[in-house]
């Protein structure tokens, strides 16, 4: 029986950072880190692999991260918790002992209860690398590629499948444009102009219907809509989402959810010694208390430093989930934190906006330059931001975290307008025109009216 102070199960956006940080904060403890798959993927990196990066071997976080920790790793699955004994026992045969368990299990990509759903050459997003060369090689024989779901995920994908191969893609999503989830209706000008990217590379793009039916012998060969409509499909690519994998927690008799293992905002579980984070858990608003059904790779970095810490002595807690997107289509990039308008009052906020578009290079002739727009959500009553929108160019990806650290240190539009900026004309916006800046300014316009 292998024994270890701290014992970490997942390997993942979670179960890295959370073994990482448990060593920055207790040198002096044996760290093991559980996890089933051979390789590990870069979560967000997937879609890539099949354009940019080209292989799955080209998307892998190196063991070196864990040995430069002097963290052990065992590859192998955890089967069964026996949390009286602080036991894990393995699909080998194998028991380690531990003091503290951290839970970092994921979650698995959901799968639509759809006639036909489980005929050959229909994919989900798994995090496996053998599933994903299966993939690559199927879609070397595929002419006509569907992919359900225009999130994220839906939309990188398409793109990159669209690179270097004479295919046929065709998205289709339920809801009335692509990204809506996460940017509302109001930001529609940064989904629109996705759409638009997406189109003019050739991508058929349908929304505000249904998948209805798989269409074909044992393997798909067309879908059919909610409309009627039949689109032809040699492969099915599904994006609809993800739900936490808590057997394990379960079967150990840990408190559990529909929406993951309970948590509290030390990340600890229904046992004191043992704690959870990322994907597998459940969820809160930052600005609401209300459970959360958001899921990334952002967040589960959080909450594994959060729980990391919190082991043997409480020295932070969970503000709940603030929720920063991030996406680059081209030479496009959109980018979103907290709420949008019409979410912020979904959820009982009066609000007021303020827009700002400006070059993000000063002069606009410096190389590089793109238009830069920024959307701010503030809370009409006290003044705060909660919620931000950005369109432009690479730069955009750092100002929406900006914008998020603005949130969850629950600035106001005030604090935001005299906000210390560094400018530099091959890197920034004109500090006379910052989008953030004049965004809040106009803001503050219209509060005063």
């Amino acid at each position: 029986m292998k024994a270890a102070d701290i014992v970490v199960i997942g390997g993942s956006a979670a179960g890295i950072p959370a073994a990482i940080t448990a060593r920055r904060h207790y040198p002096e403890k044996s760290i093991l880190l559980v996890r089933k798959e051979k390789q590990v993927l870069i979560p967000c990196g997937i879609p890539y692999i099949f354009g940019t990066v080209g292989a799955p071997e080209n998307n892998l976080i190196p063991d070196d991260t864990l040995q430069n920790n002097n963290i052990e790793l065992i590859v192998d699955e955890a089967t069964e918790l026996k949390p009286i004994d602080k036991k894990v026992i393995l699909a080998s045969g194998e028991s380690v002992k531990y003091d503290k368990l951290v839970l970092a299990t994921g979650s698995s990509p959901l799968l639509p209860l759809i006639p036909g759903i489980d005929k050959k050459n229909i994919y989900l997003i798994k995090k496996d690398v053998q599933y994903l060369h299966n993939l690559l090689n199927v879609l070397k024989d595929v002419s006509d590629l569907v992919i359900l779901g225009c999130g994220f995920i839906g939309v990188e994908f398409a793109d990159e499948c669209k690179k270097n191969r004479e295919i046929n893609v065709t998205i289709v999503e339920m809801l009335d444009q692509c990204l809506q989830i996460a940017f509302g209706e109001e930001a529609c000008r940064c989904c629109q102009e996705i759409e638009d990217y997406l189109e003019k590379r050739g991508i058929n793009i349908i929304t505000g219907v249904r998948l209805e039916d798989v269409l074909g012998d044992d393997k798909v060969s067309a879908i059919k809509l909610s409309s009627g409509q039949e689109i032809k499909a040699d492969a099915l690519i599904v994006g609809i989402g993800v739900r936490p994998d808590v057997d394990l927690a379960q079967k150990a008799g840990l408190a559990v959810t529909k929406g993951g293992i309970v948590v509290d905002t030390t990340m600890r579980t229904s046992d004191p010694n043992i704690f959870a984070c990322g994907d597998c858990t459940t969820k809160f608003s930052f600005f609401t208390g209300q459970p959360s059904g958001l899921r990334l790779a952002s967040i589960a970095t959080t909450e594994a430093r959060i729980a990391g810490a919190n082991l043997y002595e409480i020295s932070r807690k969970n503000p709940g989930v603030v929720g920063v997107f991030c996406t680059a289509i081209g030479n496009l990039t959109v980018a979103m934190a907290g709420m949008s308008e019409k979410g912020a009052k979904q959820c009982g906020f009066d609000v007021v906006t303020g827009e700002a578009e400006a070059a993000d290079r000063h002069p606009e002739a410096m190389p590089g330059m793109s238009k830069m727009w920024v959307r701010l959500v503030f809370n009409k009553v006290n003044g705060e931001l909660v919620g931000g929108a950005v369109r432009g160019g690479p730069s955009a990806g750092e100002l929406v975290n900006t914008i998020s650290a603005c949130i969850q240190n629950r600035m106001r539009a005030n604090d935001i307008a005299v906000f210390q900026i560094g400018t530099h004309p091959a890197v920034t916006a004109s500090p006379i025109a910052y989008q953030l800046v004049n965004a809040a300014e106009i803001a503050l316009k219209k509060m005063k009216s």
